[in-house]
């Protein structure tokens, strides 16, 4: 049993990835808090579900934007100087957002650019802070270390809107916010408390960028000046490495092809009963089955093959958001009276299994892109990973959207399940060199 629970050896060997891990989990609890606050406070302003969800919109395009330039900036200088600077940053955009409610100021329009700046602010501090945790510890060490933040983040996923919905009917937004604004302070100690993590050279010609060239054979110099090369630089090196290319596109064909986040509220109105807290149930079980793989993750960060097990969980992934979609073939959307609790529970455990699948895929598909990428260009192929991450499942909210208004959600769930197996098995096919991907031997 002691080797199915989560490995905490990261957290045994390294105090500042324990403080690192510590106070991240702290302030993501806040962040969710705030996620659900300013949805509240939005609708309350307009009483428009779409003026809700171009909050979207707003954060979105500058973490896009921004995502491959912050990875650029962590490639060039001190990593825990950009996050930092970026979490400072972060800080302050968060006691506005709080000010503005406890003023009443009353305008979306500035909440929009409040959430537009706090993006912008993430699309840079969140590779400097991926990039500097294999600094922290040996690469061995990094599924452990990716299940332990994993773990972490849905457990802020599961019991930030809970506080935050609470904070807002008790206390109003004011109070909600400005809990954020205290938990983030967690971060900003830990991220504080590391040390220096200025970037390292290429060590090989074939790992070195057009920005890391020098004179008659001398050390490659860095460039100071960040700009459009250096982000071009990074997409012309993970063009050349199939292993690490391969975890975004994956990750791609599940997040745009099957994300069902986008069905749940109509599961609840016309399928299972019981409206918006059955889509409450749904979205809670999702994040429940991340925790839990977490948890029993013990094993599973002892694998050697890791690219067979980002398959066989994206797989497992595809097939349980079918099953997911065949229940609600079977009951129809007949909008029924009460909660058909045998329908709930099927389509729950389905989602529930989903969310372990998807927190499996995570851990290693980070582990791959952190350990077979040199550390010189590990910033900006986490800006690539954050722009993937982002906009993936925005995508598929679109992809799966539209398919529901043409054929119903439970089909829409279905197919696309089918359509990401299907579409994951042609690129393994295609690229046979992530099948055979080997930890002991990390190669990009």
């Amino acid at each position: 049993m002691p080797r199915l629970i989560a490995d905490l050896t990261p957290l045994r060997v390294s105090p500042a990835f324990r403080r690192l891990w510590w106070g991240l989990g702290v302030s993501n609890i806040g962040t969710q808090v705030t996620v659900v606050a300013v949805g509240l406070q939005v609708y309350a302003l307009t009483g428009s579900t779409l003026a809700v969800g171009t909050l979207g919109i707003a954060a979105l395009v500058p973490l896009v934007a921004l995502g491959l330039y912050g990875g650029a900036l962590v490639d060039h200088y001190d990593r825990r100087r950009v996050s930092l600077l970026a979490s400072a940053v972060l800080w302050l955009v968060t006691a506005a957002i709080a000010v503005q409610a406890w003023l009443d100021v009353g305008s979306v329009n500035l909440l929009y650019g409040l959430v537009a700046l706090q993006s912008a602010a993430f699309a840079i501090n969140n590779p400097a802070r991926t990039s500097i945790v294999p600094r922290l510890l040996e690469p061995q060490l990094m599924p452990a270390a990716n299940a332990l933040q994993t773990l972490s983040m849905n457990v802020a996923l599961t019991g930030g809107p809970l506080i935050g919905a609470t904070l807002v009917g008790w206390g109003g937004y004011g109070i909600a916010y400005t809990l954020d604004a205290l938990l983030f302070t967690a971060a900003l100690w830990a991220v504080w408390r590391l040390p220096a993590v200025p970037p390292e050279r290429a060590t090989t010609e074939d790992d070195r960028g057009e920005d890391d060239t020098a004179e008659d054979g001398a050390a490659p110099a860095r460039r100071r000046v960040v700009g459009l090369s250096s982000v071009l630089d990074g997409l012309r090196y993970l063009a050349t490495r199939p292993n690490v290319r391969t975890t975004f596109v994956v990750d791609l064909a599940a997040m745009v092809l099957a994300f069902p986040r986008v069905l749940w509220p109509a599961a609840g109105a016309l399928y299972l009963g019981g409206g918006e807290a059955t889509t409450g149930v749904l979205a809670a079980g999702f994040a429940v089955g991340g925790i839990l793989a977490s948890v029993f993750s013990g094993a599973l960060v002892r694998v050697r093959w890791q690219g067979r097990i980002i398959v066989w969980a994206i797989t497992s992934w595809g097939l349980c958001v079918a099953a997911f979609g065949a229940v609600l073939v079977a009951v129809g959307p007949d909008a029924p009276d009460g909660v058909l609790w045998g329908a709930v529970v099927l389509a729950g455990v389905a989602l529930l299994l989903a969310g372990g699948s998807d927190a499996i895929s995570s851990v290693f598909r980070q582990s791959i892109l952190q350990t077979a990428t040199p550390d010189h260009m590990r910033g900006r192929l986490q800006g690539v990973f954050i722009v993937v991450v982002a906009g993936g499942p925005r995508l598929g909210e679109m992809v799966l959207g539209s398919e529901a208004t043409w054929f119903g959600e439970g089909w829409a769930a279905v197919v696309g399940g089918l359509a990401c197996v299907a579409v994951l098995w042609l690129v393994v096919r295609l690229q046979p060199r992530f099948w055979r991907y080997d930890a002991h031997h990390p190669e990009p």
